[in-house]
This record gives C-alpha cells, structure tokens and sequence, in this order.
C-alpha cells in the first residue's frame, strides 16, 4: 500500500526525531536502523524511501536536534533579560541536562561519535555551532576594547567548557562527583565573566 506525501512527511519527521533520541542516548554505532525504525513504528524495508543512508541519517537528525537546540538556548536567553548568559548557564548544566541525554545537547552526547563518522555529520554539527556561538557572544557581557573578536572568543570558551563539563558530569559514577563539576564550572562560567 503506498502512503501519500503527508504519511510520508510525517513519518521523516517521526524517524528523525526518534533517530535524535536514540543517537543521543546510545551514539551513532550504538543503535541500528532496524532498532530506530521500530522505535518510529515503521518498517526497515522503508527506511531507503526517506534517507540514502544511516550517515545521512545522522547528518539530519544532527541538524534536527541543534535546530531545536538553537531554538531551546534562545528561550533561555530570553527568559532572564538582566541575566541571559547565567540562565542559559544555569540550565545547561543541571541535572535533569545531565540525566536525560536522549533529550539533551547534542554537542555532549555525539561529539566523539561526530569525529568518526565523515564530513557530512561533521558539517552538521559546524553548521549548528555557529548560531549558538553568534547568540552567546551576543550575551556576553560588555568587554572593553571588544571589535568583536574578544566577544566571539569568549563564546566559544564558554560553550566549551559548558559541554565539556556536561560530558565529564556524565562520564563519573559518583553522582557527588558529578554534581561538583556542575556546579565547580556553573560557578567559574558566572564568576569569570561577572555573569
């Protein structure tokens, strides 16, 4: 029986957004398209009428989740105007961040898998990176001297150290442990830049 292109757009969005959370949760080699189709509720057998392959799988459903990651860091941003930086800080590095990678950032549960798996995916998350960038350095507090540069720089060492501090977070067993480096990085993050 042949889904009309409403059924068939409907069920691109649903594999990409169970792709999403399944590559999250288990990596790109941790889950197949067996397992990601049933998760979805389709067939395997239709996986080849919506991608060309599982990488370009991949590279879409990386691009999915840091459009709505872009989208999610812009409400926080939002959400406190005399303090945008510190509320996107604050509920970057939290626990339920932390405790639900299949709903979190992209950037911490993928980046090693995202390394491994070509350019296409590599574009993907370099495209997705760039307007996080722009928006954080967009709320980095005045700098003196700043052409832009300093601001853009600032940006990117603070969402590094944001993911990277998620990844460790998530990486230790001890949830003690965890919790210090959450709140070790969420009080350096708002200390260094009086955010």
């Amino acid at each position: 029986m042949r889904v009309s292109r409403e059924q068939a757009a409907e069920n691109r969005v649903r594999i990409l957004e169970v792709a999403s959370r399944l590559f999250r949760e288990k990596g790109f080699d941790g889950i197949g398209l067996a397992d990601i189709m049933k998760a979805a509720g389709l067939t395997h057998g239709g996986f080849y009428g919506h991608f060309k392959s599982k990488l370009d799988l991949e590279a879409e459903a990386s691009r999915a989740t840091l459009d709505k990651t872009r989208l999610h860091w812009q409400r926080r941003l939002e959400s406190n105007p005399d303090n945008p930086l510190g509320a996107l800080i604050d509920g970057y590095l939290s626990e339920a961040q932390r405790d639900d990678p299949g709903t979190g950032c992209a950037f911490a549960a993928l980046a090693p898998d995202a390394t491994r798996h070509g350019e296409v995916v590599k574009a993907a998350f370099s495209d997705g990176l760039e307007p996080l960038i722009d928006m954080v350095a967009q709320a980095v507090p005045d700098m003196p001297g700043d052409d832009g540069d300093a601001r853009r720089a600032e940006a990117l060492s603070v969402i590094s150290e944001m993911v990277g501090a998620l990844v460790l977070a998530r990486m230790v067993s001890s949830g003690d442990l965890s919790d210090e480096i959450l709140d070790a990085s969420k009080a350096h993050l708002k200390q260094r830049g009086s955010l």
